[in-house]
């Protein structure tokens, strides 16, 4: 199982990849970070982006409806205490930016963020490859 430094190097492999960091959205802090980032301030960079995956995780408008979802939203594969979020992605007119949530052996709030030039990144293939990471992801 790969850790994060080979997570990150392979996440830069992804076409039009200009940034890849792992980040525990609790504090925003960056646990690792490789390539480009927004305004040279990786600190920043890595605590607005735990913000945005900080709210998309805890709002109950995300909760996952359908099938075995209860009047509240809950649904059976959240009682884990994990969020019903997967990912979330943010486009603009020159960039694609990928948050995805990864399931850990113990209690934390680590998702996977990667950022994409939209003229050469292909959205659904960086989805396909950034869930493919976090599967194989190895956080001791």
């Amino acid at each position: 199982m790969p850790g994060i430094d080979e997570c990150l190097l392979e996440a830069m492999t992804v076409n039009g990849a200009r940034g890849a960091a792992l980040i525990e959205w609790t504090s925003g802090l960056a646990l690792g970070m490789v390539g480009e980032v927004r305004d040279e301030d990786p600190e920043a960079t890595a605590a607005e982006t735990a913000e945005l995956a900080r709210m998309a995780a805890e709002q109950r408008a995300f909760a996952a409806l359908g099938p075995g979802s209860d009047k509240s939203g809950a649904h059976p594969d959240e009682a884990d205490g994990e969020p019903a979020v997967e990912d979330v992605i943010v486009t603009t007119r020159t960039c694609y930016h990928l948050l995805r949530f990864v399931d850990t052996a113990f209690d934390s709030g680590v998702f996977f963020y990667l950022w994409l030039d939209r003229r050469e990144g292909n959205l659904a293939l960086a989805r396909i490859r950034l869930r493919d990471l976090c599967g194989r992801l190895a956080l001791i």
